[in-house]
């Protein structure tokens, strides 16, 4: 049965966008804001919006978990006082979505795997090390306590696109540690692209890397992104500490996504940043 309606938990970076090209392809769409003042801003994009701020304690809109699928889009900032509530805000959602949802897809992050020296897919279990990712893993694991609708689980790996150049973290400055990891990142056009993808195929119930599959050195990727943004230049020190490479799997065996990107250095040609 073909998905017609979704609502979206934290219309974000990359929530809003992906709302506004759900609604492009005729699809229902539902979103939520922390903002009052964006509530207009999603209702002009064609988006039925609400206010939901999952840290105050009122009851979560009925009217929003009636969908046919339900992505949750809002990950846990370790910096803030509601970090330690993370997955008991999740537990509210999923009590409000159970009976009312086919499907949910939750964002996860590829940060749940700590830096151990190696390559990983879907396939490797993660262990965490640092409390962001302990605190991912056990998000990503609450869903298995509501049989009443599928889980997926798509882990982006770090965002690049519209307003996250990534390349002001590190332009100006020398001696940045690290040089010879490499990266994993993921653009917004293939965050949407793959998200799609999942609605169109319904291949729910799964784990899924969204992540470009290449992966350049810290030093070559982040130096030629200051020079194509005009930024100064970045100098790495040459070495090798701890890392991780994320690898997908899933992504094209079994979703059959193709990811737009394909390599950096096409992308740097023309960059969406």
């Amino acid at each position: 049965m073909k998905i017609k309606s979704v609502s979206i938990l934290g219309c974000g970076w990359f929530g809003r966008p992906f709302a506004q090209h759900l609604v492009s392809q005729g699809y229902q769409v539902m979103g939520s804001t922390t903002n009052e003042q964006k509530l207009s801003e999603l209702a002009q994009d064609g988006i039925k919006s609400f206010l939901i701020d999952l840290n105050q304690n009122v009851d979560l809109p009925n009217d929003f978990f009636h969908t046919d699928v339900l992505l949750v889009n809002i990950p846990p900032r370790a910096k803030s006082a509601d970090a330690k509530n993370y997955t008991t805000n999740l537990r509210r959602v999923a009590a409000a979505a159970n009976g009312n949802i086919k499907h949910l897809i939750f964002i996860s992050s590829t940060g749940v795997f700590e830096d151990g020296n190696f390559e990983v897919d879907e396939t490797d279990v993660p262990q965490p090390n640092s409390e962001a990712g302990k605190t991912l893993l056990e998000a990503e694991n609450l869903w298995k306590a509501y049989p009443q609708f599928s889980a997926t689980i798509i882990r982006f790996a770090g965002l690049i696109g519209p307003g996250r150049n990534l390349a002001k973290f590190f332009a100006g400055k020398t001696d940045i540690a690290n040089g010879k990891a490499p990266i994993n990142l993921i653009t917004l056009a293939d965050c949407i692209g793959l998200c799609t993808i999942l609605l169109e195929t319904q291949k729910f119930g799964e784990i899924y890397h969204a992540v470009v599959p290449d992966h350049p050195t810290r030093a070559a990727f982040y130096t030629k992104l200051c020079e194509v943004s005009n930024m100064p230049a970045a100098h790495f020190k040459n070495e090798l500490l701890d890392w991780k490479q994320i690898n997908s799997v899933n992504v094209p065996k079994k979703l059959g996504y193709h990811f737009k990107t394909q390599d950096w250095v096409t992308w740097m040609q023309h960059p969406t940043i």
